[in-house]
């Protein structure tokens, strides 16, 4: 925190509520509306998709409040993972990175898978190439490919290009909204919530059954209230990155007033859209046929609009470019953080000689991501996300309650108000909704936890440049990174 009050390091403070809003809105909306709306719909929710989409919106807002005053309160480069680390200790830290990882990384395979389904219906490829069918998934691999190579390079998106694809992106929202308003046929709103069946009859194992309805004994189901839960827990996927939007407060002129003014209010215009998309692709086609790679899409092509359907994927593909680009740049400067702790090996945080960018963590992290979205279901790929999601949330409001306790002492621009009520609700309906995500999710959540302590314990406790003997100064780690060894 010294470091961004010196005059070589402080960052200008020129951000608004609108600047917030906007950039909120541009990094919320992405593959979660193009795709999850309709499979969801299809699966758990029917029409009331739309109330799901309004309980995933609540808890996010409840999550925001908290996310801005530990940002504010710490406004350093590294997201949560960083400040997680000045103000919780290392092993807090490491649990919120490799977390980060679900998030971050996987949310980065996730749309890149919802972008290549995208690309196969605007150029009509077959399936064996690009979509949900394809394995491996090449229209995936490529977007994923094109955005490493700009990472490596380190070039920068100018706001107008940035303006431009979110312009897009709105637009292709509120086309069918109101287009897709003339082809309403109310029977399909019948029901509206359709009653719950034994997850039996829908052909779902008890490995895709809610880890809350087996652990009360609840007969696995789904539609109904339990089916509205189940998929707010997994259009939870449709809000990641409005975190983001919270570490910018370092760069807002009264983050005090325009943080939760700007935070809360992109929420607020994403959950709106969210909820009218999903009212009128129910409305279109019936939701037991929404369970598609493009449902957007495909509603338009059924009711006998594929012009539509053209330009729902040409700006489809156009915006969720951004998002698989900010999501993979957030993962390599989480990983790049963690490196020059030393609880990942450092030389992974060496910098190009020429791009001045992290190149080998972004290559990895590039191959890695291109070979998780060529090979793994999308559905899967984003529950991960959600509950890796919802578990940094979790642990965020904690932190909240425990920093106002251990240091009160501390300038906060951006007060959570009615602690600790506020950072207990989003606690709690964090943990609910993870709750409502099914049981092989949970267990490859476990597993993935695991797996990052085995590394801690293993390398990262003993690298660390906590650990006597292991600490290295600022002079060195330049040195390094610049790939020159240090002496010593």
């Amino acid at each position: 925190m010294a470091e961004t009050i010196e005059p070589e390091h402080r960052l200008k403070k020129n951000l608004t509520t609108l600047d917030l809003i906007i950039f909120g809105v541009a990094v919320i909306i992405g593959t979660g509306i193009f795709v999850l709306t309709g499979r969801q719909a299809a699966v758990n929710a029917g029409p009331a998709i739309v109330i799901s989409f309004v309980v995933a919106g609540i808890v996010c807002a409840l999550a925001a409040l908290c996310y801005a005053e530990l940002a504010s309160t710490v406004p350093v480069a590294g997201s949560a993972y960083t400040y997680s680390y000045a103000t919780m200790g290392e092993l807090v830290a490491w649990i919120i990175g490799w977390d980060l990882v679900l998030e971050l990384g996987l949310g980065a395979a996730v749309v890149a898978r919802g972008w290549s389904a995208y690309l196969a219906n605007l150029l009509s490829l077959p399936t064996w190439m690009a979509g949900e069918k394809a394995i491996p998934d090449f229209g995936a691999i490529l977007i994923v490919a094109a955005v490493t190579t700009l990472g490596v390079i380190g070039t920068k998106l100018s706001s107008r290009v940035s303006g431009v694809l979110v312009a897009i992106k709105v637009a292709v929202v509120i086309l069918v909204i109101v287009v897709g308003a003339f082809f309403i046929k109310f029977a399909n709103y019948k029901p509206f919530i359709p009653p719950t069946q034994p997850a039996a009859e829908t052909g779902a194992s008890t490995w895709h059954t809610p880890l809350s309805q087996l652990l009360l004994g609840i007969e696995p189901v789904h539609f109904g209230i339990p089916g509205i839960l189940a998929a707010a827990a997994i259009v939870f996927f449709a809000y990641i990155g409005f975190d983001i939007v919270a570490t910018t407060a370092e760069e807002v002129r009264n983050p005090q007033r325009d943080m939760p003014r700007g935070i809360i209010g992109s929420l607020l215009i994403c959950t709106l859209l969210y909820v009218l998309v999903s009212l009128v692709i129910t409305g279109m086609v019936n939701y037991t046929q929404l369970a598609v790679d493009a449902p957007l899409a495909h509603a338009f092509d059924v009711v006998g609009q594929p012009w539509v359907a053209k330009l729902i994927s040409l700006g489809a593909i156009c915006g969720i470019t951004t998002v698989v680009l900010v999501l993979l740049l957030g993962q390599v400067r989480v990983l790049f953080a963690m490196s020059r702790d030393g609880l990942l090996p450092v030389g992974m945080a060496k910098v190009h000689p020429k791009h001045g960018t992290p190149y080998l963590i972004t290559i990895g992290t590039g191959v890695i991501v291109a070979l998780l979205a060529a090979f793994i279901s999308l559905e899967k790929l984003s529950e991960l996300v959600s509950i890796g999601t919802l578990f940094a949330f979790f642990v965020v409001a904690i932190g909240v309650i425990v920093l106002r306790k251990t240091r009160p002492d501390l300038h906060r621009p951006f007060r959570v108000p009615w602690v600790p009520v506020i950072p207990i609700l989003a606690a709690l309906a964090s943990l609910y909704l993870m709750l409502n995500l099914p049981v092989d999710t949970w267990v490859r959540f476990v597993v993935w936890m695991l797996l990052g302590f085995v590394i801690y314990f293993v390398y990262g406790y003993q690298h660390s440049r906590e650990r006597p003997g292991m600490k290295y100064d600022a002079a060195h780690a330049r040195e390094y990174m610049e790939g020159e060894d240090p002496k010593s």
